[in-house]
């Protein structure tokens, strides 16, 4: 029995590359801020490397970087 739900996550895009980069940026950072016992430091570094990491894959994928 398929329901209307199932049709839709089906025909939607998939999460966006910054998103999981700022996942897994979140998880790491906060496993680093632990090790230099101040989780807000690693946590705030690790979304920010995570967020530029996925623009830079999301962007490759797009084919947007000149290639020369």
């Amino acid at each position: 029995m398929k329901t209307e739900s199932n049709d839709k996550r089906k025909d939607t895009k998939p999460d966006s590359k910054i998103a999981i980069g700022i996942a897994i940026g979140a998880g790491v950072g906060a496993a680093i801020g632990i090790a230099i016992d101040n989780i807000a430091v690693g946590v705030g570094v690790g979304i920010a490397i995570g967020a530029a990491i996925g623009a830079a894959l999301e962007r490759q994928g797009k084919g947007l970087d000149d290639e020369k």
